[in-house]
């Protein structure tokens, strides 16, 4: 039986860059959503469901049942949408199995008691090489660390949603300077993504438009990625390396990096209310100079 093609939607958030998915086996009636975002404003500390709702709104009027939400990884640039997902889809939420590792580098980072680092929160853990199904598509997931040690894509049949690996040709490849990042295997990561077919279908997490392009794109092809301007066919680890460690020293810190990681490496949940029914995100203070006592 020849390989069903996954129906694909995209849904752009354009406050944070990130593109959610709706993967589906129409024929089926049953999708997955990847990289879901839940709508958080920083400075009022208020969330709000709308972008959840559009895909689950838009599921519905395709006639689909969602039994998958997926995460690429623990993203530091968003908060995670999955957990209003399941309450009201009934989806399991997966995500690979080494989300264990950043519980484990952000726990003691977050004084976390609450927070287990078994990745228990999560539905599934996926490994690398194990298959599921949305319907009759066929699901591969690729271990793919570098940008943080849990990194995955998902591979829907000629499809691979690739989360923070590589962004847009034009634009280049993920940063490797938060805890757990690394240089070296995130070069060999997009290798194995650059081993698929030439045609293989490339779907990015997020794209913020590079020097003059004038609309934001996320697909693009195996074929199209071996002349990204990062790492183009040639390249060696060392010039990568050397790249990467020199951009990244002048990236600026992801706006919603504090509350997007205590958030998404509890699966989306905030941490536990306080006694007055408040949810808190805490924001860790250095103290530069040794001798300045802050409580005083």
């Amino acid at each position: 039986m020849p390989a069903r093609t996954p129906f694909i939607e995209a849904f752009f958030d354009e406050a944070t860059n990130t593109i959610s998915y709706i993967v589906a086996d129409r024929e089926a009636g049953v999708a997955a959503i990847i990289d879901p975002v839940l709508d958080y404003d920083q400075n009022s500390g208020t969330v709000d469901t709308r972008s959840v709702d559009t895909m689950l709104a838009r599921a519905r009027e395709l006639g689909l049942k969602v039994i998958w939400t997926l995460e690429t990884h623990a993203h530091a640039d968003h908060l995670s949408g999955s957990p209003m997902i399941k309450a009201l889809t009934g989806a399991k939420i997966g995500i690979g199995e080494n989300i264990t590792k950043v519980q484990e580098i952000f726990r003691p980072k977050f004084n976390a008691t609450d927070l287990k680092t078994d990745g228990s929160d999560f539905d599934h853990l996926f490994a690398d090489a194990e298959h599921f199904k949305i319907g009759e598509l066929d699901v591969e997931v690729l271990y793919t660390p570098g940008h943080t040690p849990a990194d995955i894509c998902y591979k829907v049949e000629d499809a691979v949603f690739v989360g923070d690996t590589m962004f847009m040709p034009d634009f280049g490849t993920a940063r490797v300077d938060f805890p757990g990042g690394d240089a070296e295997q995130l070069f060999n990561s997009i290798h194995k993504i650059l081993s698929l077919p030439e045609q293989t279908r490339l779907f990015m997490c997020h794209d913020y438009k590079a020097p003059g392009r004038d609309e934001h794109a996320w697909e693009t092809t195996v074929a199209a990625q071996k002349n990204n301007v990062h790492i183009k066919d040639g390249t060696t680890l060392e010039q990568f390396k050397a790249m990467r460690h020199e951009r990244d020293a002048k990236l600026d810190v992801p706006r919603l990096l504090l509350p997007s990681i205590q958030v998404n490496i509890r699966a989306g949940r905030f941490p536990k209310a306080e006694q007055n029914g408040v949810h808190y995100l805490l924001v860790p203070v250095t103290v530069k100079n040794p001798d300045m006592d802050l409580s005083r």
